[in-house]
């Protein structure tokens, strides 16, 4: 049994058992926050301080711009394309559609599944990749809702993400080639490493939330298609045509067909741009993205 099939079966294992975790009552909604919070705030940066702990030549750094643009230019698109495309939606399903075209679910569910097909070099790129998102999240994303751009309030709220600090040490560490004592290292990996467990049990505890018979909608239908089938192909596409290794291709792409994020769900009721609607698109696009990522990881990996 190769590598990636162990992976597959792995996640899947790990989102029923959060399915099973959250449907029987032992985890509640409240422990749900807690753990997500848990992964973000903790586990995940550890995880990502700890992927720049490798001997860096020229081409890791070469590798780290590359990834950085195709970054830039993918935030880019999915603006451009996100408006292009649902403009004809009412005003509140529009904002909805936009905002989870550009900010997609891969700083939470895209991390996991990138260092479990690529291993920890893949998650440094990955966290690399990222930093482009996550300015986008807090600028163009929240205008989107609010109609307001607060230069300042986005710059904080990017400065002091966890995983952006994390990624900014790690870079340090990396360039200077500093490295950690292992009385700070070895607790560091100890909590990277159950980054991938516990992200796969919070994706299965949402999926048990999920009720079939409310989230089919026509237009979430055609939204999921084209966050995890044609904007990943698009991507891969045009990486083909760049001077790339095979390794950024594959994470650009893995990460580019991740479902919409989870904060669209939030800030829709937030300004109450129908949130029910918002709610359909994450929970069926993430329902989606479990054959969806497998098969793309099948296809980055030829």
């Amino acid at each position: 049994m190769n590598d990636l099939l162990i992976l597959q079966i792995t996640i899947f294992a790990l989102i029923a058992t959060g399915f099973f975790l959250k449907r029987t009552g032992i985890f509640t909604k409240e422990g749900q926050k807690n753990m997500t919070d848990l992964v973000i705030n903790v586990v995940l940066p550890c995880n990502i301080i700890t992927s720049f702990s490798i001997d860096a030549g020229p081409e890791v750094f070469l590798d780290c711009a590359a990834i950085l643009l195709i970054s830039v230019g993918i935030q880019a698109f999915c603006v451009i394309y996100g408006k292009l495309l649902f403009h004809k939606q009412g005003e509140d399903r529009c904002k909805s559609l936009r905002y989870a075209t550009i900010c997609s679910n891969a700083g939470f569910l895209g991390n996991p599944i990138v260092e479990g097909v690529f291993g920890d070099t893949g998650l440094m790129y990955a966290s690399v990749y990222l930093i482009p998102l996550r300015v986008m999240m807090w600028s163009e994303g929240i205008a989107i809702f609010s109609g307001e751009k607060n230069f300042a309030s986005m710059v904080k709220k990017v400065a002091t993400h966890p995983c952006v600090i994390s990624c900014v040490l790690g870079i340090l560490l990396m360039v200077t080639g500093t490295t950690l004592p292992a009385v700070i290292l070895t607790p560091l990996s100890t909590l990277g490493r159950c980054n991938t467990a516990l992200s796969m049990l919070v994706i299965g505890m949402i999926l048990a939330e999920i009720d079939l018979k409310t989230i089919v909608d026509r237009t979430v239908i055609w939204y999921s298609i084209n966050r995890l089938v044609v904007i990943p192909l698009v991507v891969y596409l045009v990486c083909l045509a760049l001077p790339v290794n095979a390794e950024i291709r594959g994470i650009s792409v893995l990460l580019a067909a991740m479902p919409a994020g989870a904060t669209t769900s939030m800030l829709a009721a937030k300004y109450d741009r129908d949130p029910g609607f918002a709610t359909k698109l994450v929970v069926f696009s993430t329902l989606c993205s479990i054959p969806a990522i497998m098969i793309w990881s099948m296809v980055v990996s030829l």
